[in-house]
Order: C-alpha cells, then structure tokens, then sequence
C-alpha cells in the first residue's frame, strides 16, 4: 500500500510540473523562440475592442484596473466606452473651435481617460457597454463617418452663424451609437454617479506621470507631443532613452504595471506569431492602422524566412539617434496602446516584455505577445506609470 502512494505521489508531482512547465514556457508557433515567463503582475483578462480605434482607451483602463488590483481594491471591469464618449463630446466642441483646423478621429491618448476620471469620472463596464447599435463588439467606422461628415457641415457655417443645435444634433449621434450615459447607476447593490463612483475607487490622477523620449524637447521637461491622436494637446515628461528603459525596468521589478503607447506598423511587429522585433536587417513598413497592418500582409510575407523566425535573429542596437531619426522621418507613427504587465525571457536568457493586447484572445498566446528591448526602445511613442514606479534620482530631475 505504501508503495502504490508513494507512486501515486510521485505521479501527481510529475503532473504538477509538467503543468507549470506548459504555463510558464511557450514556444512561439511555427518560429524558434522558447519563452518562458518570468514575471507576471496582476491584471484584469483580455478584452476586444474590435473594429474600433479606441486601444487608448482600453489600454489606459487595463492599466488602471491592474492599479485597482495593486491597491488593494479588488478587481474592476471599467467602462471603456465612457471614457471614449467623453473624449469625443470634446473633440467635436474644439473640432469647431478650431474650425475644423485639427485631428477628428477615433483615436487618442493616455491623457484623455485621465481627463474623464479626472472631471467626469468613471463607470463600470455593466453601467455604460455602448453597444446601443445591435452589435455584440464593438464597430466604429458608420459612428466615426457619420460623425466626421456632420461636423464637416457644422464647420461650413451654412447659416452664416452657428445654431443652437448643433452641439445636441451631434449628443443624438452618439447617443444612437453608444447610448444615453445615465446620471446614476447601481453597482453591487449601491446608487453612484460617475464622479462618487471614481472618487471610491481612490485613483488619483495627480500620482501618474506620462514619459517620452525626444531629442527635439529639452529632456527633463514637458512638452506637447507632435502626434494626431494627441488631439487635447496633453503633456509629456520627456527624458533620456535609457531613463525610460530604467523607468519600465524598475516599475516591473517593483510590481508596477505600465500603459506603453508604441508603432506596430512594423514587419518585426509579429502578432500572430507573439513577437514584436527589430530585425537588424531593414524590412519595408506597412501603411494601415492596428490591427489590419498585419493582417494585410501578403501570403508571400507571411511566410518569408523574417516572419518564421526559425532561429534567434539578431536586432538592432538602438540608439537616442537612431529612435529620433525613425520619428521624424515618420517612420515611428503612433498606432496603438497596450498594457505592460511582465517580463519573460527567451532560452538563451534575454529579457522580453509581456504585454497584455485589445484584440482579444485569437492570437496563439491568448492575447498576449512578448517584445524586445530592442523594439521597445525604438518604437515606444510614451508609457504611464505612477510616480512611485520612477526612480527617486529620476524623479529629482523632473522636480517631482
């Protein structure tokens, strides 16, 4: 009897670690790499923001539901949609103040949720969907044309003065689409508004910094980044290349997720493959938007010798010039947000990132990818964390 549990045990010990084992260390499909992850922090799961360009958002929110989570607070399922209407309720009233003269588009920044929570507040994803449409994802493009063509009319002034409708014509187009926001809503058996709402939750925006690195700003100020989607002209801390790096480092190390807006309009940028390089040889971009940039690839690209990654490639060492130069000659564009919330590495020892995507959870890891540093330091567009994730020297320099 003893020995038939000892074999027993022994048997449950080997499944145990065989169990581990597939969880930790993955192999990218039809590629070279063995990863295994070596830090994962906690986070809420994958969501899909579909056919919408709305990955601030989503990445923003999955960045502040993992703070939720850090804080003691429990996990929360944030209205992404919220926060996308209140930036657009904006965008159309300074569409018109600059008479049409600025970006009106689905997309936008880290800054813009941190307005919402700011002076409007927050909503659960149970309180505001907006999916009013018919639709069970989320599909933007009629709302964003629709909306576009309106304001075009608005801004040709064809009563030679503005109307007193035209600011609730363009409410009723978004409430079509996304729905009436309510006043008041009731979460685990509570009445809130959206201000009492965010101000339970205890996030206080003034304890998150935004960080860039360009050497046409002097480091260790703010500044206006040049992007379209920063259509509210929010500011960011702009430091050294290697600071940044440090920053991402040691936010990680210490249990700090980060929200990283980066170019994935790149070839190295393998989603489907769970990889985003940079191949020391030059490969031609694509010239589309989130997701569809990969998906466009031709089959012959799919399956060139660069897209298998059947062995460790060698990258580009990255340097401050080299990132500047990809920037101004558009080279580095701003297309998505993502969630940082990890580390592996590969078998020979070199570090990745883990990032959490808005995609869903249709790629081969699940909705996640790992990224190198290489990639990192060249095509990060800026990251949010909060201010006890950043070095103290850094945090000096920048006066805080």
């Amino acid at each position: 009897m003893k020995k038939i549990l000892t074999i027993m045990m022994v048997l449950a010990l080997m499944f145990q670690i065989s169990a581990i084992a597939q969880k930790t260390e993955k192999k990218t499909p039809d590629s070279g790499y063995v990863f295994t992850l070596t830090k994962e922090l906690p986070h809420t799961g994958v969501k899909n923001q579909y056919r919408s360009s709305t990955c601030w958002s989503f990445s923003a929110l999955s960045f502040f539901e993992s703070e939720m989570i850090r804080m003691g607070k429990g996990e929360y399922d944030f209205s992404d949609m919220f926060c996308v209407r209140d930036a657009y309720e904006q965008k159309v009233s300074k569409y018109v103040r600059m008479q049409g003269n600025i970006n009106l588009a689905a997309g936008g920044a880290f800054h813009d949720v941190m307005h919402t929570i700011k002076t409007r507040g927050l909503m659960p994803e149970s309180a505001y969907a907006g999916l009013q449409y018919s639709e069970p994802k989320h599909v933007h493009s009629e709302m964003d044309n629709a909306l576009r063509a309106f304001m075009d009319v608005i801004i040709k002034n064809p009563n030679k003065k503005l109307s007193t409708a035209w600011y609730n014509a363009t409410m009723g187009i978004l409430n079509a689409y996304l729905g009436v926001v309510p006043e008041k809503f009731n979460y685990n058996g509570k009445e809130y508004t959206a201000k009492s709402f965010a101000a339970e939750t205890g996030l206080n925006m003034d304890n998150y910094l935004d960080f860039g690195s360009y050497t046409h700003h002097p480091f260790y100020k703010n500044f206006i980044l040049e992007i379209p989607d920063n259509w509210a002209w929010g500011e960011t801390m702009n430091i050294p290349l290697d600071e940044m790096m440090q920053i991402i480092d040691n936010a990680l190390d210490k249990g700090y997720t980060i929200a990283w807006g980066s170019d994935i309009s790149e070839k190295g940028f393998a989603y489907n493959k769970g990889l985003a390089l940079t191949p020391e040889t030059d490969i031609a971009e694509l010239g589309d938007s989130e997701k569809a940039k990969w998906e466009k690839l031709t089959e012959k690209e799919r399956n060139s010798q660069m897209y298998k990654f059947d062995n460790i490639i060698t990258e580009k060492i990255i340097t401050q010039e080299i990132r500047q130069q990809e920037f101004d000659n558009y080279q580095t564009t701003d297309d998505h947000g993502m969630h940082i919330v990890g580390y592996g590495h590969d078998q020979t020892g070199k570090k990745y990132y883990y990032v959490k995507n808005s995609w869903g959870a249709d790629n081969k890891y699940d909705g996640y990818f790992y990224v190198s540093p290489s990639f990192m330091r060249l095509k990060t567009i800026n990251i949010l964390v909060h201010k006890d994730a950043v070095p103290k020297d850094i945090l000096k320099k920048i006066g805080k």
